[in-house]
């Protein structure tokens, strides 16, 4: 037996090697929100990247190819995989339509590096957009604005 074949038979005997992650069907509630303002922070802290003060940029990133996530209301984010059957984690129908949308979904949720992604299997409900943040913020927020160079 090669150096090879034996590495391969010996990762078949370790816990977790080699095999698919197992799921964890889950029902959440949450915002459909913009993975890359969310985690980068360049937009200000997670209280900017939500809600109608920051719809227009939530679309932009999805078009833009910047998959989608849920930020549940158990402050967990949830990398959407897939969403009812669209392929596509950004820019399609589905993600562009429910763009800052409060949505209780129902899929499987698979952890791996100490993130939880998500395949929504089935939009329960769409609670439409809840999060009238532009009340607080305005259209456009002020720390969204870059401070002028001096």
């Amino acid at each position: 037996m090669g150096r090879i074949s034996r590495l391969a038979a010996l990762a078949g005997l370790l816990p977790g090697v080699g095999l698919a992650a197992e799921g964890e069907r889950i029902e959440v509630r949450g915002e459909i929100i913009d993975t890359w303002c969310y985690y980068s922070g360049v937009m200000g802290g997670p209280d900017a990247v939500v809600g109608t003060a920051h719809h227009t940029c939530a679309l932009w990133c999805s078009a833009g190819g910047i998959p989608v996530g849920l930020l549940g209301e158990d402050g967990e984010v949830y990398m959407v995989l897939k969403i009812e059957g669209d392929d596509q984690s950004a820019s399609g129908d589905t993600q562009l339509r429910l763009a800052s949308h409060e949505v209780t979904a129902d899929g499987m949720l698979y952890r791996r590096d100490g993130l939880n992604y998500l395949v929504v299997e089935e939009v329960v409900t769409d609670h439409g957009i809840t999060n009238l943040s532009h009340d607080i913020y305005g259209p456009v927020p002020g720390f969204a604005i870059p401070e002028p160079a001096e």
